[in-house]
């Protein structure tokens, strides 16, 4: 109208101008307006009513990418793919807008192999929209994950790649490399970004963190290699056909395992030790070793068993860093699977505790894979379990030459890791991380290395005894 004031002081964003032209004054008042630094857009949100996500966390991996949404309450979501460009969108009904979730924006690596950028809108009043831009196309899953331990209710979005990781061709493209003459290069682990969370789940950098190899003293000069297994074992027989072990190291991403007084994640622990040992039995010649995971991400109990008959694995080792109530608790041990009940209380308990895993860590119930449940149920295991202990007594026989045991002998119990029919499965657990004196020793590299160097001899001295039939 001529001759009146514009009440418009300069040129706002488009989004915004849309959204005020078509609210009364009042609504106006009642809108708080955020900025999200990865977008920059203006997102209009009201406080009223509104659930809120108290932290966010993403744990990247060539595997999949792993989002976390944590919040009080339970919320409402729908998920969308879209293409030509990629994209996701995750709506979630009367959810605010907060600091806590708009950091999710931040959390994206620049090195995540399937997330571009993530950004805000809101399509209707009272649905939240979360777009995550991506790298190509993915096969998303959507689930929820009911409160455990210190976790609240939590939103899980897994990105995987519409063709899945493979581990047995990761194997047989390793192994073509090697043919070729070209060495493997050391694959850089893709940073953590996740923010802590009550559970005590880290993202960031921990004071609990280990650092990952290559060693040193603790005077800062570089650790001298070690001797290698052959020197250790000369007469231990090459086999026919190269043997392939499945080293799993243990927890991981959103399931930190155990956690020691002085905050080392058991997590790290047993990735930094599964690494030396894959080094370990690959230079020694013979062996091809599978990591179930490489980096900080979490991977569900079955599917470690899955990608171990998926390579056609010999042999199972499971590595750990046990806790208990009491810190006094000190030593290592080795278990085996049991199908008639656990040889302790104190096995029976571990067991427990270590099948929880994937309550912590967030698996999709709702995902069915027949053929992986049959397997697991197979109870026709007396062979597996009589070979897991051979494994096991050799393993234990070495680990005693570097550190006190636990318990002399092999035990037993329910563990859902070990419930491969085929493969020879044993657990380590190296050493008690709640006991500060053994919490040391595991955050120590050299330490660490000697772990290794047992568990691999006692790998060697098992298939000296044992070779593994040929195969067609």
């Amino acid at each position: 109208m001529p001759g009146r004031t514009s009440r418009r002081f300069g040129p706002r964003p488009a989004a915004r101008e849309h959204t005020l032209a078509i609210l009364s004054p009042s609504r106006r008042r009642a809108l708080r307006w955020l900025l999200v630094p990865a977008s920059g857009v203006l997102v209009p949100t009201t406080r009223a009513n509104l659930a809120r996500i108290g932290s966010t966390r993403v744990w990247p991996a060539d595997e999949y990418t792993r989002v976390i949404l944590e919040g009080p309450t339970a919320i409402a979501h729908r998920v969308t793919v879209l293409a030509d460009p990629h994209r996701v969108v995750l709506d979630l009904d009367d959810v605010d807008l907060t600091p806590e979730l708009a950091r999710v924006a931040t959390q994206v690596d620049p090195a995540d192999p399937y997330i571009g950028a993530v950004r805000f809108g809101r399509p209707v009043a009272k649905t939240l929209r979360i777009v995550f831009d991506l790298k190509g196309p993915v096969a998303p899953q959507l689930f929820a994950v009911a409160p455990v331990a210190n976790f609240g209710h939590r939103l899980v979005l897994d990105l995987y790649p519409l063709t899945p990781v493979d581990p047995l061709m990761a194997l047989l493209e390793r192994d073509r490399a090697e043919a070729l003459g070209r060495a493997e290069p050391p694959r850089p682990e893709v940073p953590r970004t996740g923010t802590a969370s009550p559970g005590g789940a880290p993202g960031t950098s921990s004071a609990g963190a280990v650092p990952t190899p290559p060693a040193a003293s603790p005077g800062g000069a570089a650790a001298p290699p070690p001797p290698a297994l052959a020197e250790r074992t000369p007469s231990a027989p090459r086999s026919a056909r190269r043997l392939v072990v499945a080293v799993d190291p243990g927890h991981g991403g959103e399931d930190p395992g155990a956690i020691g007084p002085r905050g080392t994640y058991e997590k790290h622990v047993a990735l930094a030790i599964s690494r030396r040992l894959k080094r370990l039995l690959e230079n020694e010649g013979g062996v091809r070793v599978m990591l179930t995971r490489d980096g900080d991400y979490f991977v569900p109990l079955a599917q470690r068993v899955a990608k171990a008959r998926r390579v056609q694995a010999d042999l199972f080792v499971s590595i750990h860093a046990d806790a208990f109530r009491e810190a006094r608790a000190r030593g290592s041990s080795v278990f085996a699977l049991s199908d008639r009940g656990a040889t302790s209380a104190a096995a029976r308990w571990l067991a427990q505790k270590e099948n929880e895993a994937d309550l912590i860590g967030g698996v999709n119930l709702d995902h069915d894979d027949r053929v992986l449940a049959r397997t697991l149920l197979d109870l026709s295991q007396a062979a597996q379990i009589n070979d897991s202990l051979k494994a096991g007594r050799h393993v234990l026989a070495e680990i005693a030459e570097h550190n006190a045991l636990h318990k002399s002998a092999v035990e037993q119990a329910g563990f859902a890791v070990l419930r491969a029919p085929d493969i020879p499965s044993i657990l380590v657990e190296t050493a008690f991380i709640s006991n500060p004196d053994e919490e040391q020793k595991l955050r120590s590299p050299s330490h660490q290395q000697r772990f290794a160097e047992s568990i691999g001899e006692g790998i060697r001295r098992y298939f000296a005894g044992n070779p593994p039939l040929a195969r067609s």
